[in-house]
């Protein structure tokens, strides 16, 4: 069965650094045609943090692995979805920051799996399908 994933920020990180359990999942799900890719606030957060540290060499390899992958956009469904999860969140007094919520928005409008070691933010998001290849 083929599924579409989205890698969560940490993630990305971990495969940079070449973390032994994500880089072996990440090539098993390509080795079976899944879909691979990330969001936009992801890519942000990915480059703004390499270019601030100076780190060439992992900017490099992050600047090659997003040309192999799908970089999801905002669009108007995906913010109506984050905007949906901030209200129900918010009335609970369980809120999360604006950038999770916009990339749980962008998962769930393109009904993908978000990967994530960040499972105790996302478990709480009614509907989004969640994996944690960090351990």
């Amino acid at each position: 069965m083929s599924h579409s994933y989205i890698l969560d920020t940490d993630t990305v990180y971990f495969y940079l650094k070449n973390k032994e359990s994500v880089v072996e999942k990440l090539k098993e799900v390509i080795k079976k045609e899944n879909s691979i890719g990330i969001t936009i606030i992801t890519h942000y957060e990915i480059l703004s943090g390499l270019k601030f540290k100076y780190s060439e060499k992992y900017l490099k390899s992050y600047l090659n692995f997003s040309q192999e992958i799908h970089i999801y956009p905002l669009s108007e469904k995906s913010i109506e979805a984050s905007s949906d999860l901030y209200a129900s969140l918010r009335k609970k007094g369980n809120a999360l920051d604006d950038i999770d919520l916009l990339i749980a928005g962008i998962a769930i409008e393109t009904k993908h799996i978000l990967v994530t070691g960040n499972t105790s933010h996302f478990k709480r998001i009614k509907g989004l399908k969640i994996e944690n290849w960090n351990q």
